[in-house]
């Protein structure tokens, strides 16, 4: 964990678990997140969650200018289709359909304002789910745990999850090695 500087930290995200990794690299940071509308036009994975990243910052740079600011987009990625957070139970399902038996990738963006200058970057990771039942699919669902998580599923859910190749934390929601990486060299 680094310790406490003079500068201030911005996480823009609500994500528990953002929060969560952040708080491994800094013991002291706010949590601002920004209302922004998370539309795009782009179709490749990498590209959509770039994008969506350096949006979410909002208008914290301009208010924070010597601040270090963090946004992040995390997205389901497979054959061709992006899946988000799913909007209701029957898409969740849809999701798990879709997924269940099949490996898909995981791609993390993350936009740093920094100096007046806002960098992006992402990681991908791939990610093969277990074969599940209808039962399995429900039950999983009536924990609540896919509807704020992209592709409608976390990770850390030993219920959906068979295997992954790749960063963890990536998966997860911000790609700590990386992000590691990319702080050292500010």
């Amino acid at each position: 964990m680094m310790a406490k500087s003079a500068m201030q930290v911005i996480l823009a995200s609500g994500s528990p678990r953002r929060r969560q990794l952040l708080g491994e690299i800094f013991e002291s940071f706010e949590v601002l997140p920004q209302s922004v509308e998370e539309s795009c036009n782009l179709k490749r994975g990498q590209a959509v969650c770039q994008y969506l990243a350096r949006i979410k910052l909002g208008d914290l740079p301009s208010i924070y200018s010597d601040a270090l600011i963090i946004s992040a987009d995390t997205i389901v990625y497979m054959r061709g289709k992006i899946y988000g957070k799913p909007k209701d139970r029957q898409e969740a399902k849809v999701f798990l359909d879709e997924l269940s038996s099949k490996w898909h990738t995981v791609y993390t963006a993350v936009a740093v304002y920094y100096g007046g200058e806002v960098h992006t970057f992402y990681d991908k990771s791939r990610v093969k789910f277990k074969t599940l039942s209808e039962d399995e699919k429900w039950k999983y669902i009536d924990t609540g745990s896919p509807m704020d998580k992209a592709g409608g599923y976390g990770i850390q859910d030993e219920e959906v999850v068979e295997k992954y190749v790749g960063s963890y934390t990536n998966i997860v929601g911000l790609p700590m090695e990386k992000l590691k990486e990319y702080l050292s060299k500010l």
